[in-house]
């Protein structure tokens, strides 16, 4: 008779390498938009463990912050490039479906 086997730990959810907050401080915005895509596909599609989702969610929201501040510098530095009549800065709002 054999004896009874250990059970299985539930799978991890397969992250980046270096899952931390300080390799997400590293990211380009490309990278870090397509991470997030990626959490919120795996969040969305379920059967993972109740911690590994938490911890998934946990990730998603630390790379959305990051993606934030990004957009928030690229606003900055745009807004500084636009100079009016007589070397003022002339502030321009920009929407993605504007013509140029």
């Amino acid at each position: 008779m054999s004896e009874p086997s250990a059970p299985e730990a539930p799978p991890q959810p397969s992250s980046a390498p270096g899952d931390s907050a300080s390799d997400i401080d590293g990211m380009a915005f490309d990278q870090a938009l397509a991470e997030l895509q990626s959490v919120v596909a795996r969040l969305e599609t379920g059967g993972l463990p109740l911690e590994s989702s938490i911890e998934l969610y946990e990730r998603g929201v630390r790379l959305h912050a990051h993606c934030a501040r990004l957009l928030t510098q690229a606003e900055l530095r745009v807004q500084r490039l636009v100079e009016g009549a007589g070397g003022r800065l002339a502030v321009l709002d920009l929407r993605p479906d504007d013509e140029t």
